[in-house]
């Protein structure tokens, strides 16, 4: 059949079952072995093997340990009082900042997305503290939904990151690289958000009234002892990585020992504790590895019906300058991201847009770093909006004032690839200065 009637099928397949709310990796395993019957004819028995084939590959891959070990982490921080404390700490910092206690959100996100991989996480551990906070004070509600949105999304880009472990993994891109990559990147658009939320303090001083309470110095340096548990933690997990004692597979299984520690010296490590952290560590990585294979699946369907190389064959024939490809894929990653999770959409989309990357001479890592500011997106975009869903969860709100409320942040970002597109060294000057 035309490959380009193969790709339209397959497209569509993937939106009718997303569509009809199927569960993403049970849509995708669908998506591939429809396709695969149906337009290649292919038998059963085959489609097993195929599958099976691929289930296996990715169970034994040691890098992929990662994942749940740095969602354990996370899990650990969201059931002790080390997020309270975050939010405690951070207060007296920003209170003289226009937008004051928004920008909680921002440095908090920033924060915990140094201890977690998870965008879902990040959002959800902060957002359960600051939206009640805020709400209680008379902050702006779409700015504070907004701001927690975006910044929850941060958990992707700032290291460790489970996206760009499995990047990593599939683009054969050193995993420490991206991580040191996606430093400079993420403050900047840490930086963008907070610019925004001063801007319309500036502009409307009531999204975010001025409060009874006055800070002292004494307050800030309690201030720091409040952060101080994630700074420990930022210090052993990206420090083991960077100096070069561990990878970074060994360097989450040491967060979550010196978390663990941490709950322990905090007097908060009990065994109820402990087997809720080990629940919750195991629902959230069988979603993420079952997503990982049904979406390596769908990956290995399109390859035998050519559509990656048909497509990438249909994009080099317009003869596109780097910076047009940039802003063709950006249009087609946006699209990808109303629909699915970060997750996937690097695993579908990869073997059609990392030839055509390599090709217009973009440095892999580089690369990298785009893919997941683009994913980003996806976690604030309907009807798959990760983050809308944690949010609305969270707070109650209608999942379209949640999005609306982040649209702003999603045009953030859209600068801030635009950004690291026209100045590339933001993503790449720290690899070189840390691994050249």
């Amino acid at each position: 059949m035309d490959a380009v009637i193969s790709a339209a099928v397959v497209l569509a397949l993937i939106l009718i079952y997303l569509g009809l709310g199927i569960w993403v990796f049970a849509g995708l395993f669908l998506v591939s072995i429809t396709g695969l019957a149906f337009l290649l004819d292919m038998n059963l028995a085959r489609i097993g093997t195929i599958a099976a084939s691929i289930s296996y590959r990715y169970a034994s891959t040691w890098e992929l340990a990662a994942i749940p070990m740095f969602i354990w982490m996370g899990e650990i921080i969201f059931r002790t009082d080390i997020s309270n404390r975050l939010f405690r700490g951070l207060t007296p910092f920003v209170d003289k900042i226009p937008g004051r206690l928004l920008h909680t959100n921002v440095l908090g996100c920033t924060l915990f997305a140094a201890v977690s991989g998870s965008s879902a996480a990040t959002a959800a551990t902060i957002g359960k503290i600051t939206t009640t906070e805020l709400a209680k004070r008379g902050y702006d509600r779409d700015l504070s939904l907004g701001s927690l949105a975006g910044a929850g999304s941060l958990g992707l880009l700032i290291p460790p990151s489970i996206v760009m472990i499995v990047y990593g993994i599939l683009a054969e891109v050193s995993v420490s690289r991206l991580f040191a990559a996606g430093v400079l990147p993420g403050l900047l658009i840490a930086g963008l958000y907070s610019g925004w939320i001063m801007v319309r303090a500036l502009l409307n001083p009531e999204v975010a009234p001025k409060g009874s309470e006055t800070y002292s110095w004494g307050d800030r340096l309690r201030g720091l002892g409040n952060i101080f548990p994630i700074i420990v933690l930022m210090g052993i997990v990206l420090g083991s990585i960077y100096s070069g004692i561990s990878t970074p597979s060994e360097a989450a299984a040491v967060g979550v020992a010196a978390a663990l520690v941490l709950a322990l010296v905090m007097g908060q490590l009990t065994f109820k504790l402990f087997v809720e952290t080990l629940m919750g560590t195991l629902r959230t990585s069988c979603m993420v590895c079952i997503i990982l294979i049904s979406a390596a699946f769908l990956s290995t369907a399109m390859g035998y019906l050519h559509v990656p190389a048909n497509v990438a064959k249909a994009i080099a024939a317009m003869d596109l300058s780097p910076i047009g490809l940039l802003i063709v894929l950006s249009l087609f990653y946006i699209l990808l991201g109303l629909f699915l999770d970060g997750i996937s959409i690097v695993v579908m989309s990869l073997p059609i847009t990392m030839p055509l990357a390599t090709q217009a001479g973009f440095d892999p890592v580089w690369f990298g770093i785009y893919l997941v500011i683009m994913t980003e997106m996806g976690q604030i975009t309907p009807p798959v909006g990760f983050n809308l869903f944690v949010l609305q969860g969270l707070t109650g709100d209608p999942i379209g004032r949640v999005a609306w409320a982040s649209l702003p942040f999603f045009f953030l970002m859209l600068l801030g690839v635009a950004i690291i597109a026209i100045f590339p060294d933001i993503a790449l000057w720290l690899p070189h200065l840390l691994y050249d």
